[in-house]
């Protein structure tokens, strides 16, 4: 069965039903006759490049489906199952997935990359595969740049599947620091700085020592805020989710960032593209998010000088933000009328001020009511738009307003 795998797995993918049902029995049968076989072949045929692009990449789903599942109880049995194989299949499987991250194949790399962290999910918390980080790690500095490339996007995916208690702070320290390198400016290959950027996104859980301390956190605050403007739109928009992250995360640490952020944030939400400018209005609806939080939470009870710590970043932030926000309400296109589920930059606008309107309350009326007077009774304003001004505009009592 080993020999015909890659045919099989060609089968299994084919437009002819009986030919793939064919398949994908002999896969279910040769899965349960022999699952270290069954498992090796596929780890051997994705680490072969000079086997078919497709019959690797699914080979690498079925591994990677071996690993984990959506529901608890089955993810636990795959989990124990995964235990109880022999070492020495476990270790010829993770050398061929290793193998397979300086493939010159992306979607090879990529599957490999979702497989390793699937693995290193079951086995950190074990105590077993010890030496996974350290192998990483020396990847990072090799030629070509495809295999750091590949390294960074599996740190990434590494970061997503296992808790941070898992690792220790030294090694924790040693990925941020390969992170944050790949993402800097000097780093030539886009496709390194996008890897590096994603895997920041998933590696900000295991940074809160390292926020602790200010030049670790300027440092990587730098080049974040350097990454949003990068000329590779996917670069900006992932360095914005970072940017979004770690409002949520670190909040009581963006105090010395503010106006920085602010500054790139307008940026995008005025000239870039919109997956770029929905990721900047969603960092300032975020910190709403957060203050909202604190304040309800509090209530009467919260006082400037209190140790809770909300900075009210909203509010002095406000005499820019709403101008800001208020002017992407008139940029919905017009065939984005007829789209009920479409979100753009008018609708995330619109859903951040309001959320400005809850943080600040009555404080934004005076910024907000002359744009409601001046547009919300023209013939050609959106519908849309004035759904989403009618109810602020009602409850300040503006006009009698008609939709």
């Amino acid at each position: 069965m080993a020999m015909e795998v890659t045919q099989v797995l060609l089968n299994a993918q084919s437009i002819d039903g009986n030919v793939r049902k064919h398949a994908e029995e002999s896969l279910k049968q040769f899965q349960e006759q022999n699952l270290s076989s069954f498992l090796l072949s596929l780890s051997s045929e994705l680490a072969n490049d000079e086997k078919p692009v497709d019959s690797r990449k699914l080979a690498g789903l079925i591994l990677k489906n071996a690993l984990d599942a959506k529901e608890q109880h089955r993810k636990l049995e795959l989990v124990q199952r995964w235990l109880s194989l022999d070492n020495n299949v476990k270790s010829q499987i993770k050398a061929c997935l290793l193998k397979t991250l300086s493939s010159p194949v992306v979607d090879a790399r990529s599957t490999a990359s979702q497989v390793i962290a699937k693995i290193a999910g079951i086995e950190l918390p074990q105590k077993q595969w010890p030496e996974l980080i350290v192998s990483l790690l020396s990847n990072i500095h090799q030629l070509p740049s495809h295999v750091k490339q590949a390294t960074l996007e599996t740190l990434g995916y590494l970061c997503e599947e296992v808790s941070p208690d898992v690792i220790d702070q030294d090694q924790v320290n040693k990925i941020l620091t390969a992170v944050v390198q790949g993402m800097n400016a000097s780093e030539g290959n886009n496709d390194v700085r996008l890897a590096a950027t994603r895997a920041l996104y998933n590696a900000l859980g295991f940074a809160q020592a390292n926020f602790s301390n200010d030049m670790e956190r300027d440092y990587i605050m730098r080049v974040v805020c350097e990454a949003t403007l990068s000329p590779e739109v996917k670069i900006r928009q992932a360095a914005f989710e970072c940017l979004v992250s770690i409002s949520s995360s670190y909040y009581e640490k963006l105090t010395p960032y503010i106006q920085d952020i602010f500054s790139i944030t307008a940026k995008a939400v005025r000239e870039d593209e919109e997956p770029v400018a929905l990721q900047a209005i969603e960092f300032w609806s975020s910190i709403c998010d957060e203050e909202i939080e604190i304040l309800e939470e509090y209530g009467d009870d919260f006082t400037g000088d209190s140790d809770i710590p909300c900075f009210y970043f909203i509010k002095q932030a406000l005499p820019a933000l709403v101008p800001m926000l208020l002017e992407t309400l008139l940029k919905q296109e017009e065939d984005q009328d007829q789209d009920e589920g479409a979100w753009n930059i008018a609708m995330a606008g619109g859903t951040c001020l309001g959320l400005v309107a809850r943080t600040v309350g009555d404080d934004i009326v005076p910024l907000v009511m002359p744009f409601i007077e001046e547009n919300i009774t023209k013939p050609d304003w959106r519908s849309r738009e004035r759904q989403q001004l009618m109810p602020l505009a009602q409850s300040w009592r503006v006009l009698p307003l008609t939709s």
